[in-house]
């Protein structure tokens, strides 16, 4: 941006982090401000409305006692920007890029602009391989790819951010691949932040993670901008530096009721449930910055993970995301009062992309037929598990009463997996030997040259 700095005294008026200032000359949006009070430390805004005669300035600090008409105003002409490189990993930042480990500022490689742009659909290169996270109900049955975007729909109280935190310490590039993991957290506890520094701290995690802490103390603006920041980070190792990046950003929603009181303080007219009726198209411009793009090594693949209010998925917020998004991980309440952990309900949950990432070369050349196999086993089993509360267990079908044994096994074995980190072909693996279990005439979804194969590798006997 080629403005030069102006400064302004006094605001109009203020409300929460929002100040409004009149007869700006050429505003731009995303500029930074300077505001300076006398007697309190200076404060960062940016201009998120530029108007001919009000400009909306967005604070990106506590405003509470900041008198507006006492204010100085400095438009510096400069987009909000953030330093990025390799150097940066092994560190923690707050969501507007501070350091807050204790060590000095970063240098790193690279001054980029947080808003960054989607990605342009002519440069995306279809996915093609698969990342694994360690978890069996992901890597086996819903399939994370490399560029996609797969949220992680839960629920107020299910141990999301548990899964989050495994996954940041268990995912890995199948082929030993340059790999590395930028973590955001939105709108967390000072209890849930030290969870997660120790947990990876001792797991080793740290040393290949790059980790953004926005904790619940924090101003609500930087709820806003600390994905945003993460992606400039994400975006440089991807495609300067040629790592593959997995980006975990939770919570969703803690993100999307910001971008509703930012809203309210504006006046703007609401829209579903009183989000703003543009929080489709902000969400999509978090979003759409996953993918692979021609001609560059690295990859920016989003596990975005969001609290369903009340347990609804037609809330707004998952609603909106699943309209952008590949799919996605549905948290079960009641697997998760059944100490099934990670509680993921296999059902509901979907990766549209997880075709294009499996098969012979990347997972086993069975994972299709296996993981519809499991399905159609495990909705059996929970059809026959409605029916055995009204006709009891002894009036179900021999079949069925199979199928009921099967998913209680699979979710107790294969789905309760604990913290431990199973490879892909420990959940292929482990899947079979629950297959194994049921004769061959119930395995309707596996082929006879599939069972061959299996029989002849030294698996596959008959029950």
């Amino acid at each position: 941006m080629s403005l030069v700095s102006r400064s302004y005294r006094g605001a109009r008026a203020a409300a929460g982090p929002l100040l409004y200032l009149g007869a700006t000359h050429r505003a731009a949006l995303g500029e930074t401000v300077a505001i300076d009070v006398p007697g309190r430390p200076a404060l960062r805004g940016q201009v998120i409305d530029a108007g001919e005669e009000v400009t909306v300035i967005q604070v990106l600090e506590e405003t509470l006692g900041l008198p507006p008409a006492r204010a100085t105003l400095t438009l510096t002409g400069e987009a909000a920007t953030v330093a990025v490189g390799r150097e940066l990993l092994g560190r923690i930042f707050n969501g507007v890029g501070h350091p807050i480990d204790g060590l000095p500022a970063p240098v790193g490689e690279s001054i980029r602009p947080i808003w960054g742009a989607p990605m342009n659909p002519v440069r995306r290169v279809s996915p093609a391989d698969f990342i694994e996270t360690g978890v069996s109900s992901i890597d086996g049955m819903n399939t994370l790819v490399r560029g996609q975007k797969l949220p992680v729909f839960s629920g107020p109280g299910l141990p999301a951010l548990e899964l989050a935190a495994q996954i940041v310490e268990g995912a890995r590039a199948p082929r030993g691949e340059p790999f590395a993991v930028v973590f955001v957290a939105i709108g967390i506890t000072a209890r849930e932040t030290q969870t997660f520094l120790e947990r990876f701290e001792k797991s080793g995690a740290m040393e290949r993670s790059v980790l953004y802490l926005n904790e619940a103390r924090d101003p609500t603006i930087e709820r806003l901008l600390a994905p945003r920041v993460a992606l400039a980070q994400a975006e440089f190792l991807a495609f300067e530096a040629g790592i593959h990046v997995l980006v975990v950003v939770a919570d969703i929603t803690h993100y999307c009721e910001a971008l509703r009181e930012i809203a309210t303080a504006r006046e703007e007219i609401p829209g579903r449930r009183g989000y703003p009726g543009y929080m489709y198209t902000d969400l999509a411009s978090i979003f759409e910055r996953a993918g692979i793009l021609h001609g560059h090594d690295g990859s920016v693949t989003q596990l975005p993970i969001l609290t369903m209010p009340d347990d609804d998925i037609t809330h707004p917020i998952p609603d909106l995301t699943g309209y952008i998004t590949e799919g996605q991980v549905v948290l079960s309440r009641d697997l998760h009062r059944r100490g099934v952990f990670p509680p993921v309900d296999v059902l509901p949950s979907l990766s549209r992309l997880m075709s294009a990432g499996i098969g012979r070369g990347k997972t086993a050349p069975e994972h299709r037929e296996w993981s519809n196999q499991l399905y159609a086993l495990y909705t059996q089993g929970r059809e026959a598990r409605l029916m055995a509360t009204i006709v009891g267990e002894t009036g179900l079908a021999a079949a069925d009463r199979r199928a009921l044994k099967f998913a209680e096994r699979f979710e107790n074995e294969f789905l309760g997996q604990g913290t431990y980190r199973r490879t892909i072909h420990e959940t292929i693996e482990l899947g079979w030997k629950l297959l194994e279990t049921v004769p061959r005439e119930d395995l309707l979804r596996i082929s006879d040259a599939t069972w061959a194969a299996r029989r002849q590798a030294g698996g596959g006997s008959p029950p």
